[in-house]
């Protein structure tokens, strides 16, 4: 019977010292996130760049302008200026635009293909997140 309850007792010592290390571990992720200057976590990164990814190689004109729409609707929903998106390329469109381009139906055109790049920061609040998209006329 000694035997079992010493067997317990270091039974509960090990979940208590997985528990600390685990414990460990969040706060080691969550301060080293603070030091980068990135307060986002890898998902939080993976959930905001998905919106835009999923535009990104050869897409249609109309698929285009839903990028437009989303970086828009991203744009002006962004208090913080690192979670903003420009467009670059065929019809820029700048971080602070309030409004899709006039020209868009012109220069975009439905059945046509583009060619849509991304670029990520690479340092302080906006590392990992998407910052540029590049669209360029499918050749």
């Amino acid at each position: 019977m000694e035997n079992a309850s010493k067997a317990l007792i270091i039974a509960g010592a090990i979940l208590l010292a997985i528990l600390l290390i685990s414990l460990g571990i969040i706060v080691y992720r969550q301060a080293s996130s603070a030091v980068d200057g990135n307060p986002m976590d890898q998902f939080e990164i993976a959930k905001f760049n998905e919106q835009f990814t999923r535009y990104q190689g050869t897409q249609r004109g109309a698929t285009i302008r839903s990028l437009y729409q989303d970086v828009l609707s991203n744009n002006v929903s962004q208090d913080d200026t690192a979670r903003q998106v420009e467009i670059a390329g065929l019809l820029p469109m700048t971080k602070n635009a309030t409004s899709i381009p006039a020209t868009l139906t012109d220069k975009i055109k439905t059945g046509a293909s583009y060619k849509v790049s991304i670029e990520y920061g690479t340092s302080g609040s906006n590392k990992g997140l998407v910052t540029k998209i590049t669209i360029a006329n499918v050749t």
